[in-house]
């Protein structure tokens, strides 16, 4: 069968090479004409496939969050660390696209995590957050780690690995003195920044009703 005299074109290796590009040089680099012409094609083929540049970086969006690992492990006696996994999974793929990240303010495909919403729900339900606390959970924990995510990505390289980089020992001593006595890593510090606001839906949970006490144990044995 002869080779084609142009390169095949799908949506799935249109977007990979968008992606490629925006990570390589940063989303100001990527244009239509640039992404043809590392793809070895004239600028209208892309047409067939996408109606604009927008819904190119729309897929892109949605090709970076379907990469987003899910938590294996669910235990109801610890459901805090569930949810942490989730958030770091999320913060990680957010970090690893850093160039992408305006396009998630943008363009954020939530319906993509929709059944994970589903799983995540049907877990408070097991564990017994109240029903009304659902949503602040699923939609809190995701805007914060979105958001918190976004912010790093966002950062100079030079401050990446620092909380405060423009902290100044003259002009805000108190708030070199706190980053002197942070001994966690920025993912670490996100983990606990997730556990804290857990550990307030966790305090708003019923009380385990006391188990009633069987009849064995009021009532007493009678002397043969």
């Amino acid at each position: 069968m002869p080779r084609p005299d142009r390169p095949m074109l799908s949506r799935r290796i249109i977007v990979t090479a968008a992606l490629a590009i925006i990570d390589a040089d940063g989303l100001e680099a990527f244009s239509l004409t640039r992404l043809a012409r590392e793809m070895g094609v004239q600028a209208p083929s892309l047409y067939h496939h996408f109606p604009d540049k927008a819904s190119i970086l729309e897929a892109v969006a949605r090709s970076i969050i379907r990469e987003t690992p899910q938590p294996v492990a669910r235990d109801t006696d610890d459901w805090i660390e569930y949810f942490v996994a989730l958030s770091l999974l999320f913060r990680r793929t957010i970090l690893r696209h850093a160039h992408a990240a305006p396009i998630l303010l943008e363009f954020m495909p939530r319906e993509v995590f929709t059944p994970v919403y589903e799983t995540s729900a049907t877990f408070l339900e097991e564990v017994g957050i109240p029903p009304h606390l659902h949503v602040l959970v699923l939609d809190g924990l995701d805007r914060l780690t979105l958001g918190a995510a976004l912010t790093d990505a966002m950062k100079a390289p030079a401050g990446q690995d620092r909380v405060f980089p423009h902290a100044n020992p003259q002009q805000h001593p108190a708030l070199v003195r706190a980053i002197g006595n942070n001994a966690l890593d920025p993912e670490t510090l996100w983990a606990e920044s997730v556990r804290t606001f857990l550990r307030g839906i966790d305090a708003m949970r019923p009380e385990t009703p006391a188990r009633p006490a069987t009849t064995d144990a009021v009532t007493p044995r009678s002397d043969p």
